[in-house]
């Protein structure tokens, strides 16, 4: 029988907050996670194309005699992310493939969703200077304005648009 408990999202919320402590403490930096997909891309755009890489303003600024983008302490975060993510499935015992789903829609409207959220959430992040993580949880720790804001713009457009996507989680 697979144990299917969560954690305490009280406690898992003091935990994301030592986590932020700790990144600050070692690294000198917040939490962030949009970093690590740039430098991935960059990654993958100069290996298949290094001169387009080298002749562009966006990927050159990342690239360069003996800089290479993946070694930016984001690309290690989110490995640790995806490892220590792995390892709570797989103490929890909810390590399997499934996707997880309202019974009312289909698997494929679920993850079609999820493709278009995640590209628009990439897509803001972008525009935003930062993901969730980087602006809104880093910001607030560090007491910015800018971080009170994204929060607040992030949960205030969730809740405006929950009204119209409710039929597709209840």
């Amino acid at each position: 029988m697979m144990n299917t408990k969560y954690m305490n999202p009280y406690l898992a919320g003091v935990l994301l907050g030592l986590v932020l402590l700790m990144a600050f403490f070692f690294s000198g930096r917040g939490l962030g996670a949009s970093g690590a997909v740039k430098s991935t891309v960059v990654t993958v755009v100069s290996t298949i194309a290094p001169e387009h890489a080298a002749n562009s303003p966006f990927y050159s600024k990342y690239i360069g005699e003996g800089k290479s983008p993946m070694k930016s302490w984001l690309v290690f975060e989110i490995m640790g992310v995806l490892v220590g993510g792995f390892l709570s499935g797989a103490l929890a015992g909810r390590l399997k493939l499934k996707i997880e789903h309202f019974p009312g829609i289909s698997a494929n409207r679920r993850l079609i969703f999820a493709m278009i959220g995640g590209i628009l959430f990439g897509f803001g992040s972008q525009l935003g200077r930062g993901c969730a993580s980087g602006s809104a949880l880093t910001g607030m720790a560090v007491l910015s304005l800018s971080g009170f804001i994204s929060m607040a713009t992030m949960f205030g457009t969730a809740f405006a648009l929950a009204y119209f996507f409710r039929k597709n989680w209840i």
